[in-house]
């Protein structure tokens, strides 16, 4: 029996090689699509969720009231690992982590790469693959340090790294206690060295203090210990070290390491959104166009009812059941969902690494890993039945006395089955045209706001070795080589902010105020004029010209609307410990940190950090390559060992919008896609509708009907059902993306001419497609229609 069914199946495959192949692309693209996206989803599900004790590892995190608002930020007191470890049973063990970049050097080998500080327990909480070394003591010793694989490689060539010697920022040596395995890319951490963190104790860079929050802390509860529990224990633990300051007020809390990357953002000091929205998004946008797909099955199978209902009132005649019938055309429908899966796996395979460009992530399908295979089976076996349950039904269900009389339901009817399936297949488009075009619509509305400053041919470098000491003579001669029109230092990057304060009064100011927040920067003498900031009062900083401006402050516009100042010039503002400051100029607000976000108050200091960050604009009179050549030659001058790093300001300033340009160039695949396919579908319908509809068209043409309304006529059937479309998608796009805009505070609104131009669109394309079809027709030569007759 079941070689009988599966003779039928390939007869009726072959028989009309033109439909099952229209079938098989429509699933393969739909099966395609939803894979790629399928194994995306899995890489963002899984991050850290890999570690051996993943349920029981959290991030620690500080809850606080800012200025009548909950905020949460993922960092605590570098003092509050110890004290964990110490005092609370539940505690299994604590590290701190912080992220550094030192130059590493062996022999003549240089390298620069990022690196991090880290407890002892670090590894033991973080199950990193080691290939050498024991991860429970690599890092407790105070000259040790833990390379990756890649970097010890780069190093070391193919020589064993244990034990041998490395030289950090040209000053400490320290010895390869152990190799991990290279990070993968589903982690949060990025870092291809670990040092303990004593070394930075060693170079006072840490602040041990209760009310700082300098980093991120994880701790390891033991097996039976309850979150929730553990939460509750230490809300109030900075408290009990404070006697003033912001940390008497500071609520500290957990956060699941397995849903950090997931749940970033928070809203009323929770986090309850971020990565997951997208994830979700996307899952709904593989669900729709694996369901267009399967529509495009049905419709097709559906519309070949009348030559198909002979065939089973044949087989009903001569005894065959219901449950027989409906099992051929599912089993039908499995071994099309076969053969597309194996098409959609070649189009996975090319265009795997395509999509690892767009979303910078490398994805990777695991032949040798039955679970895929196990997963492959449901995905066909699901396709499959979800393509072949209506049309299987719907065959079956014919009436052997009716359809071998030749009476089948009308193909026309006013609302049949088969139409609501199209109708649903471009509601579907339609929406996600339209979630394309509002996500372009946002990211353009961003990235024409006006940043507040120029960007185009600024550059920053980082501090490292001894260009922080030389900044005087690189700064005169990056000037006196060309290189550059104009050089400053500042505490941070120009698209960065590294820090914020609070505890500040100045005349006029309430006790509330002094919880309000605001952006700490510093900079030098030149920040206006490198940078391109206006100055709407006062002077710039100039700690050369005036010693005093290392207590000097710049405002913003947002902070003097803030402070209520309004002649602020020569105020003096105080902070907590009673330091003094005198505010010299106002500046015009630039964007520091997210374009979709309203400025913050911002206090410019003069410059105190120790590695500040060099800021120059290149040369216009000069090519970038030329003066980035000078600046190289000036930068190795003064700092010969460290490679020449620079970033471009507008570069930095654009990977702000780097997750909305990934929706938008996604969302425009799928919409793409989703056209595609559904066209497909159509092409195929209108190409049955116009063969079974010969004689009608025939006669119409006798009887003197014109090309223009009989290509009308064949082609309104369709478009007044991807109209219908249109009506129901525009509320269900129109509410999904307002849902989506209000994670950005700068936002545009919807405006009718987008729902306008994603339905003009459809119905375009849809006439298109169907019109070829349509004019075939009508051209035809009625006689040969009419000959039988």
């Amino acid at each position: 029996m079941l070689k009988n069914f599966f003779k039928i199946t390939l007869r009726t495959l072959w028989r009309r090689k033109d439909f099952s192949a229209i079938n098989i692309l429509g699933l393969a693209i739909g099966m395609a699509a939803a894979m790629l996206i399928g194994l995306w989803v899995n890489n963002e599900l899984s991050y850290d969720r890999w570690y051996t004790n993943t349920d029981r590892t959290y991030l620690l995190c500080t809850r606080e009231d800012y200025d009548g608002s909950l905020q949460v930020w993922p960092r605590t007191s570098s003092l509050m690992a110890a004290d964990l470890k110490h005092n609370y049973a539940e505690v299994e063990d604590a590290a701190r982590f912080r992220n550094v970049y030192f130059l590493v050097t062996h022999d003549d080998k240089h390298f620069n790469p990022g690196g991090a500080f880290a407890d002892s327990g670090f590894l033991k909480i973080f199950s990193f693959p080691m290939l050498e070394g024991n991860p429970n003591t690599a890092l407790k010793t105070d000259q040790g340090i833990v390379l990756t694989a890649k970097l010890a490689k780069n190093l070391f060539g193919g020589e064993d790294p244990m034990g041998k010697l490395v030289r950090i920022d040209s000053n400490d040596i320290f010895k390869v206690t152990g190799v991990l395995k290279d990070l993968p890319a589903n982690t949060q951490f990025t870092f291809e060295y670990l040092l303990p963190w004593n070394y930075l104790d060693r170079l006072k860079w840490d602040s041990p203090n209760w009310n700082n929050t300098p980093a991120p802390t994880y701790v390891l509860l033991r097996p039976g210990a309850r979150q929730q529990a553990f939460d509750e224990k230490i809300k109030h633990i900075t408290a009990k070290h404070v006697t003033e300051g912001r940390g008497l007020t500071r609520e500290t809390f957990t956060h699941p390491i397995s849903r950090v990357h997931l749940y970033s953002k928070d809203v009323n000091g929770q986090f309850v959104t971020g990565q997951i929205t997208t994830v979700r998004l996307f899952i709904v946008i593989g669900v729709f166009i694996l369901l267009i797909a399967c529509v495009n099955f049905m419709n097709l199978s559906t519309a070949r009812s009348e030559k198909r209902a002979k065939e089973v009132g044949i087989r009903k005649v001569v005894g065959a059941r219901k449950t027989s019938l409906i099992a051929q055309f599912i089993g039908e429908s499995i071994l099309l969902a076969t053969l597309a899966f194996i098409l959609a796996l070649g189009i996975v395979q090319l265009s795997i690494k395509g999509f690892d460009n767009i979303i910078n992530t490398p994805l990777e399908i695991h032949y040798g890993d039955p679970r895929f295979w196990i997963a492959a089976a449901v995905f066909i076996l699901f396709t499959g039945i979800v393509a072949g349950s209506y049309p299987a039904f719907f065959l079956s269900a014919a009436r052997p006395i009716k359809v071998l009389k030749g009476a089948t339901s009308a193909a026309r009817s006013r609302l049949n089955p088969r139409k609501v399936l199209v109708i649903l297949q471009f509601t579907f488009a339609v929406v996600l045209i339209t979630g394309t075009l509002v996500i372009r619509q946002q990211l353009r509305y961003a990235r024409d706001r006006d940043t507040g400053y120029d960007r185009s041919r600024l550059v920053f470098t980082f501090s490292q070795g001894g260009n922080w000491t030389q900044y005087e003579s690189i700064k005169r001669d990056l000037l006196a080589s060309g290189a550059a029109v104009s050089v400053t230092r500042t505490y941070s990057p120009m698209t960065r902010a590294w820090g914020s304060v609070t505890n500040f009064s100045w005349p006029g100011s309430t006790p509330d105020d002094k919880k309000r927040s605001f952006v700490q920067f510093e900079a030098d003498a030149d920040f206006t004029k490198t940078t391109g900031t206006k100055i709407l009062e006062g002077r710039d900083l100039d700690l050369k010209t005036y010693p005093t401006d290392s207590t000097a402050l710049l405002l913003n516009e947002s902070a003097v609307k803030t402070m209520r100042l309004t002649d602020p010039i020569g105020k003096i503002v105080t902070d907590q410990g009673g330091g003094q400051y005198h505010i010299v100029g106002v500046v015009k607000d630039f964007i520091l940190e997210s374009p979709y976000d309203p400025i913050a108050p911002m206090l410019i200091q003069g410059l105190q950090s120790t590695y500040p960050v060099i800021h120059y604009r290149l040369n216009p009179a000069l090519t970038v390559a030329a003066a980035l050549g000078k600046a190289e030659k000036v930068f190795k001058e003064h700092n010969p060992q460290y490679p020449f790093e620079y970033y471009f300001v507008d570069e930095s300033y654009n990977s702000k919008f780097r997750a909305q340009q990934q929706e938008g160039t996604l969302g425009t695949l799928f919409a793409g896609l989703a056209i595609f396919i559904s066209c497909l579908g159509l092409f195929g319908l209108a190409t049955y509708m116009a063969e079974n509809r010969r004689k009608e068209i025939g006669i119409r043409k006798v009887l003197g009907a014109s090309v223009t309304g009989i290509t009308a006529l064949i082609s309104m059937d369709f478009i007044k059902l991807v109209l219908i479309a249109v009506v129901i998608a525009t509320p269900i796009a129109g509410y999904a993306m307002h849902v989506w805009l209000e994670s950005f505070t700068y936002r545009i609104a919807i405006t009718g001419w987008i729902f306008v131009a994603s339905g003009t669109l459809a119905v375009a394309i849809a006439l298109l497609t169907v019109g070829y079809q349509a004019i075939r027709a009508a051209i035809a030569n009625p006689t040969k229609s009419l000959r039988s007759e």
